[in-house]
Parts: C-alpha cells; structure tokens; sequence
C-alpha cells in the first residue's frame, strides 16, 4: 500500500528505543497524523475535498453552514452584553472556507459585530495553515497556539468543525474479561499477538499488535468518569474500543483560557452508553483515504486520515470538572433547522435559476442535515462565566422550532 517509508522507519525507530520496544496506539496514531515532517497533517499528502480528496466536511458543501453558525455567534455576543473585542476561536480549520463563511457573513449582515469581532485561528498542521493565510488575507485573521493565549483572556467562543475525532486515542480489548491495552510494535519485537497489520510496501517495516498492562491509571479513570463497567458479562470476550485521553487535556486548556463565553463543538460521536454499546465490539475507529474508509490503520501510512467517533459524555463531565456548564446537547441537523436552514431550503421554490443549481444546492442543504450522515454529527454547547440571566436566555439553535 502507499505508506511513507520515512515515517515508517521514524515510527519503528521509536518503537525500537522505547523501554519495552513497543508503543501504545496513542503513540502511532500521533506520529502517524502529526509527525512535525512525514505525518498525515504535515505533509502534502492531507487533501480535503470532493476532488482528489480523502474526505470532505460540511463548509465543502456550501457556505450555509458557516452562515448559519455566524447568526448563532451573533446571538452570543448579544447575551453576553456585546464585549468588544467579542473573540471567535476556531480550533482545526481545516482549508479555511469556514472561517471565510462566517466572516464574510459577518461583514455583510452584522457590521457592527464585524468591527469588534476578533478571529482566531488555532491549527497545527503547517500546510493548512498556509492555505488558511493564502485564502484570508484580505480578513481580521491571526493564529496562534492554544498554549500561548493567555489564562481568562477569552471573552467570546471557542468552536471546532470535526477536530477531537483525530484526536491520538488509546486503544483496548478485553480477555477473559480483563481490560488490555493494545500496543503497536514491530513483527521483530513480536511477543503477545493479538493481530497482524499487514504491510506489504517493501521499503516498510512490518508493524504488529501486542497487548498488555494498561499504560497509564487514567484509562481507569477515564471510564470511571463515565460510569462504563466493561467487566460485566454484558461485553463479549475480544470486545475491543477507543478512549480519547487527548479530548480532556485539550478542554482543559480551553477551559482555562476561556473567561466569559461558550465552548461549541461539533463532530461524529455518541453518548458514552452507546458509544460503548456491547454490540459495537469492534469499536469506531475509521481510516479516511481517497474518500474510501476502512478499519486498517497500518496501511498508508502517512498518506490517510486515522479518525474515532468521541464520547460526548466524556467532553460534558470533564467540562464540569473545569468550571464550564454544560448548556446543551444536539444533533447537526436539528441545530441547523433552529437556526434558519428550513427556511433557506424553503425559499429554493421561489427562486429562479437553473433547474440544476437548484437541485445541487438543494442536495447540498440536505446533506447538511441528513441524519445518517453529516446531520446526525453531535452538537455540544459548554459555558463559562455567565450570569444567571445570561444562562436562562436559550440559544436559538438549541431552541427546536415548533
């Protein structure tokens, strides 16, 4: 298959020189995407988009989705009392056309919001982050790190479009039912298989699954956290799945920048009790390559997108335990219609174009809310710092029309 054999022999070397000549899933999963030179994320490999794309995200579809967004921003730096500067956060901006949507949005129907609005942009893939610049030059933009904005310095929105699904995640298995952690090794440090992942470029090392002692006591905690018992009879022996460590350290750090506002977030994922659903037994793992998934992370290495559905259980307790309020739970299609996309696709009868234009835009729109597809992604709303009478004022998207 197409792996990079760089980053294979950078992955292998560092399985070599660890203590135990093997690394958790986490670890590949990281190199694998983020390797500051050879990773998925890094590199000229990661496309984005309908054509010659690995996959394509809802602002790829049109710019409602970035519009409707942008009145839900509006409504919040309303309830807030209209801060100046009111900061808009956007964590993984993909090519930019998001924050290009919202922005020009802004700029057209709130001009006031606009002038007081300040757009950030956190990403940490070097290559997206060029397009980004190239395609928002002539807009507000700066970027930063999340680790350089200060504490309590964010009166506004942090928001993220599919980010804590690529996030590096643990993963497990039960045996005999004792919860084991998955580890990736080569096939020369091969001791306790548990199953092959084929590489057949030549110039790659061959890498292997092995388990053992879980790596770290936060895996207990973490489903303690959300009150999963996997030593119930209820879980078939080889039950295996994901925990995403990474989605807690990232909200903590959100949570401490974040003085006075909301945090949205918006990916694939389910409640804790379904996402570890005794059926589901194989877990959620994907691999996104030329708009083709699979469930095997050893091949292409380098060259696709390694992604698991997230527990938004997990993101609402962890949040209480750093001080944001949970505000409300939704799906994408429903939290689209609160904000107005029932009437944009509504007034498609009464416009005059090209029975093909509309046709594509109205596939476009139904994508966006199709629930088993882009419509059925999870939509998480968190605050921080309001007051009473801000808490009790509902946002409109989570305000179901009658």
């Amino acid at each position: 298959m197409d792996s990079n054999p760089a980053l294979c022999a950078a992955i292998a070397n560092h399985i070599t020189t660890s203590p135990q000549q093997r690394i958790t899933f986490a670890e590949f999963m990281d190199m694998a995407l983020y390797h500051p030179e050879y990773g998925y994320y890094s590199s000229d490999a990661l496309k984005i988009g309908f054509k010659g794309g690995d996959f394509f995200t809802s602002p790829n579809l049109c710019t409602d989705f970035g519009e409707l967004l942008a009145e839900q921003f509006f409504q919040m730096w309303e309830i807030l009392g209209k801060p100046i500067p009111f900061s808009l956060v956007e964590m993984g901006a993909g090519q930019g056309l998001l924050a290009l949507h919202i922005l020009k949005y802004h700029q057209q129907n709130y001009p006031d919001f606009f002038t007081g609005l300040e757009y950030i942009i956190v990403e940490k893939s070097p290559t997206l982050r060029q397009e980004q610049q190239q395609r928002l030059q002539d807009l507000p933009v700066r970027w930063c790190n999340l680790e350089d904005i200060p504490p309590n310095a964010i009166a506004g929105c942090f928001f993220s479009n599919e980010l804590v699904d690529a996030f590096p995640v643990h993963q497990f298995i039960l045996k005999t039912g004792e919860l084991r952690e998955i580890y990736v090794t080569t096939d020369k440090n091969e001791k306790e298989t548990n199953a092959p992942c084929p590489m057949p470029h030549a110039q790659c090392p061959s890498f292997v699954e092995v388990t053992g002692e879980p790596s770290t006591p936060q895996l207990g905690e973490y489903l303690d956290l959300v009150e999963m018992n996997f030593t119930q009879g209820a879980y078939p022996d080889g039950y295996r799945s994901e925990i995403n460590l990474a989605a807690g350290d990232w909200l903590s750090i959100v949570a401490d920048r974040l003085q006075r506002g909301y945090v949205l977030t918006i990916d694939y994922g389910y409640p804790a009790s379904r996402y570890y659903n005794p059926r589901r037994s194989q877990g959620t793992l994907q691999c996104y390559y030329q708009h083709r998934f699979h469930d095997n992370p050893y091949i292409n290495i380098g060259r696709q997108d390694i992604t698991a559905h997230i527990d938004f259980t997990a993101l609402e307790r962890w949040g209480e335990k750093y001080n944001l309020k949970n505000i409300g739970f939704i799906q994408q299609g429903l939290f689209l219609m609160a904000l107005g996309l029932g009437d944009r696709i509504a007034a498609l009868s009464y416009q005059k174009q090209p029975l093909s234009d509309l046709l594509q835009r109205r596939d476009a729109l139904q994508q966006l809310i199709d629930p088993t597809g882009l419509g059925g992604f999870g939509v998480l709303i968190q605050s921080k710092g309001l007051n009473d009478t801000e808490i009790s004022q509902p946002l409109k998207g989570l305000t179901l029309p009658e």
